[in-house]
């Protein structure tokens, strides 16, 4: 298996610095989410790529198209949406379907931890569900209230950096895929 994940070597090295230094300034630079994707979108075209070059581009293209949403609501900051783009570049398509699904269920374990740890599991729990019932009620209530509810329902001063569920989702996907 160690042999089958040097071609991923440059992405994961890359990956585990976007999320160090994600966790440390809450930014990720573009220098380092351009290279990820130039990197990505090179290395389909070099002997034993990871993906082709379609699936690379094409990877690109989906990673950006699931997280662009998201930073237009305010839920993503840009350097998250070029990371899961950069991402794609590496793993095709579907690799940043899996990331993007899986990463949300890998930071969704990891603040519940966090929140529990820290007491505030009760008062996590409590603000999901007033945002689950003001999103189902969008419609009636419109964005701005269901923005502003949101605003004073946070449960943690901090969120969780997205690089670090990606990195760790990742790692999954490859341990699992070259098994």
């Amino acid at each position: 298996m160690s042999f089958r994940l040097l071609p991923y070597a440059p992405l994961l090295a890359l990956l585990f610095w976007a999320a160090v230094q994600d966790v440390r300034t809450r930014r990720i630079r573009n220098w380092l989410t351009l290279s990820l994707a130039v990197c990505g979108l090179a290395q389909s075209f070099a002997p034993n790529p990871t993906v082709g070059p379609f699936d690379s581009g094409l990877g690109f293209l989906t990673g950006f198209a699931l997280t662009v949403p998201l930073f237009a609501i305010g839920a993503l900051g840009g350097g998250d949406v070029k990371l899961m783009a950069a991402i794609g570049a590496w793993l095709g398509p579907w690799g940043a379907l899996e990331i993007f699904l899986g990463r949300a269920v890998v930071g969704m374990v990891i603040v519940l931890v966090q929140a529990g740890m820290a007491g505030r599991l009760r008062v996590l729990l409590r603000n999901t569900a007033i945002l689950a019932v003001q999103l189902l009620h969008l419609r009636n209530l419109g964005v701005r209230h269901v923005e502003e509810t949101g605003r004073a329902c946070r449960s943690v001063d901090k969120p969780l950096p997205f690089a670090v569920p990606v990195l760790a989702t990742t790692l999954i996907v490859l341990y699992v895929s070259l098994r």
